[in-house]
């Protein structure tokens, strides 16, 4: 398997949890994704927003790892937004319809406020 090129930072604001992505979305960002979702989690958070951006790639895998968290955000009940989309990856959102399930804003606050 491929060695994973990505680094994540779970962070407390205001109530909800974001997880700072940085490097490459993929197959291989399964196992840190999730631990880092585990992490944003606990102690009953409602809300957990992905920061995007300082992401450098993402492709189909990674949208996969992004549908397995919505599913376990989902399942806990908890709404998972993002911020920080290029053009490029809120247009791949939209393609994938991802943007219908997980909320898309323009900066941290508005997603932590959502």
């Amino acid at each position: 398997m491929p060695t994973a090129n990505i680094a994540t930072t779970v962070r407390r604001v205001n109530g909800a949890c974001v997880i700072d992505i940085v490097g490459e979305v993929n197959a291989a960002a399964d196992d840190a994704l999730s631990t880092a979702f585990n992490e944003a989690s606990q102690g009953g958070v409602k809300v957990i927003v992905m920061n995007f951006t300082d992401l450098q790639y993402m492709n189909s895998s990674g949208i996969g790892v992004l549908v397995t968290l919505l599913i376990r955000a989902q399942r806990n009940k908890q709404k998972l937004n993002a911020y920080g989309l290029s053009d490029h990856y809120k247009q791949i959102f939209e393609l994938t319809r991802l943007n219908e399930a997980i909320g898309i804003y323009d900066s941290e606050a508005e997603a932590v406020a959502a």
